[in-house]
């Protein structure tokens, strides 16, 4: 994982409609950054929802949201509808933004191990600088790791 109090790693995406972010986006506003393995299973559909469910909560404290996993932009699409997420997500379908938050690696499933997307959250500052990570993403109550409520 990328270590509290370094820089974020500069990213350019497309989110679900087709149109372009970046990181600079979010000049000025606190960013919360989580990276998850698939749309529509149970652990993503879980933290989503649950980000869903406390988003007023995210927005009164300042935070912008924004799911990243290696999704194409039509199953996002697809995603947000069928749940109402009121946040975008980024398809990152070459694994760029992944690889570079070190969201990307080897993992263990069933005692395979396999290359997949590792659920990381990352917590990012108005000036760029990582504030908080999270590799142990608790998926039902992932709101009340990062807000501490």
């Amino acid at each position: 994982m990328l270590q509290i109090g370094t820089k974020a790693p500069m990213f350019e995406g497309v989110i679900e409609n087709g149109e372009p972010v970046k990181l600079t986006d979010f000049k000025g506003k606190k960013l919360v950054l989580y990276f998850y393995p698939k749309d529509s299973t149970p652990g993503c559909t879980a933290e989503a929802c649950d980000f869903r469910d406390n988003y007023e909560r995210f927005l009164a404290k300042g935070y912008a949201v924004l799911g990243v996993s290696r999704d194409s932009a039509a199953s996002h699409q697809r995603f947000i509808a069928k749940y109402n997420l009121p946040f975008h997500l980024i398809a990152d379908t070459d694994c760029a933004i992944l690889k570079a938050y070190e969201a990307w690696g080897v993992k263990k499933m069933y005692g395979k191990e396999t290359e997949g997307t590792l659920r990381t959250t990352y917590v990012i500052d108005e000036t760029g600088v990582i504030v908080d990570a999270i590799g142990k993403v608790d998926t039902k109550n992932h709101s009340r790791q990062l807000l501490g409520e």
